[in-house]
């Protein structure tokens, strides 16, 4: 296995890649009674890469599509991600947390994020995100009662945002010098290396995800609200 996006095609299969990996693809796929091109198909598609430019203009979009774009984009990561990352940090700390003694705290700290970033997401799609376009309708359509709407509507956007944050913060902090910033020891196994690749990217997704909601989405609204407030 060369592209540890690889790992959850093997996992869903039951396919092994670890230490005790022994049969090459094809042997393993008629072993276990599957179709090998079926398979190597989703392995492929697994490692297609979707380059996103650094320039886009995330300050000049619409707050309307920026909601819809951490929803659709980031939300619908953490949604795959979170659930089949347990499944392979449960299985290596199982196998490994005699070796390594600070696994269990890791495996608490991911455990903290899984068990509260879903109850977050739902808060902004359900109810923050709808304000916000609401809120974004009503100034570009200069709408007569929009200094009504942020008075009487409003919902607890910076609370929600900053609780949701500080806890990712936290979390990624502690993982990080946990893991020596995801660094393998040089006896690392598959596993192992997956596992750090997998934090990795889920930490790279969370900070950008962060740098939209506080750094963009959360002036902007409060921005618009004070001129909203004024009319």
């Amino acid at each position: 296995m060369k592209d540890y996006r690889t790992a959850d095609v093997f996992k869903k299969y039951k396919i092994d890649y670890c230490c005790g990996a022994r049969w090459p693809l094809q042997t393993a796929c008629e072993m276990r009674g599957l179709d090998v091109a079926t398979v190597k198909q989703e392995l492929e598609e697994a490692v297609r890469t979707v380059q996103l430019s650094t320039a886009l203009p995330f300050a000049q979009w619409p707050l309307d599509f920026l909601t819809d774009y951490i929803v659709q984009v980031h939300h619908s990561y953490l949604r795959h991600t979170l659930p089949a990352l347990e499944t392979h940090l449960t299985h290596f700390i199982a196998e490994h947390r005699k070796k390594f003694t600070w696994l269990d705290e890791l495996q608490q700290q991911f455990t903290r994020l899984h068990n509260s970033l879903p109850e977050y997401m739902a808060q902004e799609e359900e109810s923050i995100f709808p304000y916000i376009k609401q809120v974004n309708r009503a100034y570009t359509s200069k709408d007569a009662l929009a200094g009504l709407y942020t008075r009487t509507l409003r919902k607890p956007v910076e609370k929600v945002m900053e609780l949701e944050h500080q806890l990712i913060v936290d979390v990624l902090q502690r993982i990080r010098k946990l893991t020596n910033d995801y660094t393998l020891p040089a006896n690392a196994c598959r596993s192992h290396w997956v596992v750090f690749m997998k934090l990795h990217e889920l930490d790279n997704d969370l900070v950008q995800h962060m740098h939209l909601e506080k750094k963009i989405l959360l002036p902007r609204l409060l921005s618009l609200e004070t001129e909203l407030k004024q009319v």
